[in-house]
């Protein structure tokens, strides 16, 4: 059973990883990197900050990186240790010769779970868990998700390292926006944070926050800039 879904797993990657063009490598090695989060993570902050006040923001924004640090952890330092498997593109894996690589890039040794899947939704789980905004939820899920495919696409993960990676950031936002909210709700630490009826009617979910669209504009951007940049690079 594991031997044919491993099986599976390397044709798959073979099928996808076999579609790509210059354009594409451009676009996807761009966007596989950690600094095009950036604008996403500040627009994520702006918005927190148009909604509550800054204590409750910086918790916030702690309970986020928890999450994002926690799946990072479990990934590279609990299962891969344990798995060993190696990354398609490790020249000691057999079929790293038929992997299309993109500048040469070939990872780590082991990539069982994808770290960059596991970290992307830990993220967009938590945020769509916090906000609670259906179009919201839409654009961060689809950015992980083509976040987690440039991986493949790349050549330094089976899809089977992030279904896994995706799974354990899941848990990772579950688990930690369940300690934030029970945090919040407590009548010790929410005197000392001293937040309003409406940031707890906002965090509860009573009311909706504003300014989410925001973040779904900062996507579009992000992306239609690397799409033009790409666009660019080939045709020079």
């Amino acid at each position: 059973m594991l031997e044919s879904l491993q099986q599976a797993d390397q044709q798959l990657l073979l099928f996808l990883n076999g579609i790509h063009s210059p354009f594409w490598d451009s676009f996807m090695w761009i966007f596989t990197a950690k600094m095009t989060w950036i604008p996403m993570y500040a627009a994520i902050l702006y918005v927190l900050l148009k909604n509550f006040r800054l204590s409750v923001s910086l918790i916030t924004v702690l309970a986020i990186a928890l999450t994002i640090t926690y799946a990072d952890q479990i990934c590279a330092t609990v299962i891969r240790p344990c798995v060993e498997r190696l990354r398609p593109s490790n020249p000691q894996n057999p079929i790293s010769e038929l992997i299309h690589l993109v500048n040469g890039k070939r990872g780590g040794r082991y990539g069982f779970p994808s770290c960059h899947a596991a970290n992307s939704f830990a993220l967009a789980f938590f945020v769509m868990l916090l906000f609670r905004e259906r179009m919201l939820t839409l654009a961060i899920l689809l950015w992980a998700a083509i976040n987690s495919y440039s991986r493949i696409y790349i050549g330094v993960h089976y899809p089977g390292d992030l279904l896994v990676g995706a799974l354990v950031g899941l848990s990772g936002a579950l688990i930690l926006y369940g300690l934030f909210r029970f945090a919040l709700n407590r009548p010790a630490f929410a005197g000392r944070l001293r937040y309003s009826d409406t940031e707890k009617a906002r965090i509860r979910h009573q009311i909706p926050m504003k300014y989410t669209r925001l973040i779904i504009y900062t996507e579009l951007l992000t992306v239609g800039a690397i799409l033009i940049y790409s666009l660019y690079t080939v045709i020079n």
